[in-house]
């Protein structure tokens, strides 16, 4: 999941705008609405892991002088000396028989142990790797699954979250492609998301989602179970991904669907071939068949990025336990419950209630994605410092 690290000049910018609140997290404990994942250690138990103690030795030691993490190793040596001074000071406050000097280390001894907390977590903010992609902006496609019109339904009411979701966070949501069904249900959808840290935050909403309910058609009161599917797809820059466009085959038709003078009066539907890998995109959206074409555009980009992310991962081998955020589209990742009016994550086992609000794509989805951020960074690092993570880094 965690596929390559990014500049250090965008690695500082995304600490400041947030990822160190994240961080504090389980290290502070300072959300309490995540009970749910109270297998995370706190600050002082995570440093007193063995793996963890042997990495940090190994950094004090005088040949990692020239290590490649010089921020890293300056901080552990820092967090050692200021440890062994909170010792000192400690057994002069017990020993010296001046009062006025016991006070006095006794307030150095306070000062020690707050001037610690902040040094582990700058630690752990510098072992925490970053994706290359989660600056990025985001196509987001929505598609419905099986329980034929009922999963159209569900996915509509999905692909209005996600778009309130985006109002709340201040992103741009731009519908790239929308294809209705009959009873007001959706087939499928494709929307550009535009703003601060959206893939970041976006990226777990990847894979495929379940709804429980009884249908407003059913007659006999059954539940009835559906699905749809959530793609979270990174938007290249020019510089990350570069297509050859005589690779490309561009066919126009003629828009279907309900609505529109232009439907199926004019060419203006567009669809984008990437042939040497079979790719396709094709929008409709637009009574324009150059805006048509720049969306088609848009969308095939993102997928080809998609996918050569995904190669360079594999070549990695860094695939994370609980695939969270790595589009695992065949992956049931979350059930909306209506009849017990919950919503359970299965990727960390947590559940909240309240649907109609969590629909709203308000302060209960955001919680939940904070939570999986939190999970995937937990994560990642026990994966650094397990047996085999300190000496990769060292």
């Amino acid at each position: 999941m965690w596929r390559c690290r990014v500049p250090s000049l965008l690695w500082r910018r995304r600490r400041q705008c947030g990822l160190s609140a994240i961080l504090v997290w389980r290290l502070g404990w300072q959300n309490p609405t995540c009970c749910s994942l109270t297998s995370l250690p706190n600050l002082h138990e995570l440093f007193a892991m063995p793996a963890l103690q042997r990495f940090m030795e190994r950094q004090q030691q005088p040949e990692h002088c020239s290590s490649p993490r010089p921020q890293l190793t300056a901080l552990i040596r820092l967090l050692g000396a200021k440890e062994q001074e909170l010792r000192e000071t400690e057994r002069l406050a017990q020993e010296d028989e001046n009062e006025d000097l016991r006070k006095l280390a006794e307030k150095e001894v306070a000062s020690c142990y707050q001037e610690i907390a902040e040094l582990k977590r700058q630690v752990v903010l510098h072992l925490i790797p970053s994706e290359e992609t989660d600056e990025s902006d985001v196509i987001l496609e929505a598609t419905a699954g099986v329980g034929g019109q009922e999963a159209m339904l569900f996915t509509a009411e999905m692909f209005d979250m996600y778009q309130r979701y985006a109002a709340y966070k201040k992103w741009n949501f731009e519908i790239l492609e929308y294809m209705s069904s009959d009873i007001g249900g959706l087939r499928h959808a494709s929307a550009s998301i535009e703003g601060l840290e959206a893939y970041r935050h976006m990226k777990f909403e990847g894979g495929v989602h379940r709804v429980q309910r009884v249908p407003k058609t059913e007659k006999q009161g059954r539940i009835h179970t559906s699905t749809m599917t959530v793609a979270v797809l990174p938007q290249p820059n020019e510089i990350n991904l570069t297509i050859n466009p005589k690779e490309l085959r561009i066919e126009t038709k003629r828009a279907s669907g309900a609505g529109g003078q232009h439907v199926n009066t004019t060419d203006s539907a567009v669809r984008i071939v990437h042939i040497p890998t079979g790719v396709a995109a094709e929008s409709q959206q637009e009574r324009s068949q150059i805006r048509n074409k720049e969306m088609a555009m848009q969308i095939l980009r993102a997928k080809l990025y998609s996918i050569k992310l995904e190669e360079e991962s594999r070549k990695r081998d860094t695939a994370r336990k609980i695939q969270i955020g790595t589009k695992g589209r065949s992956e049931k990742i979350r059930t909306y419950n209506f009849p017990q009016d919950r919503i359970t994550d299965h990727r960390i086992t947590r559940s909240v209630y309240h649907i109609e609000k969590f629909l709203l794509g308000e302060e209960l989805l955001d919680e939940m994605i904070q939570s999986l951020s939190e999970y995937a960074d937990y994560e990642s690092l026990m994966d650094i410092i397990s047996e085999s993570g300190p000496t990769r880094l060292s």
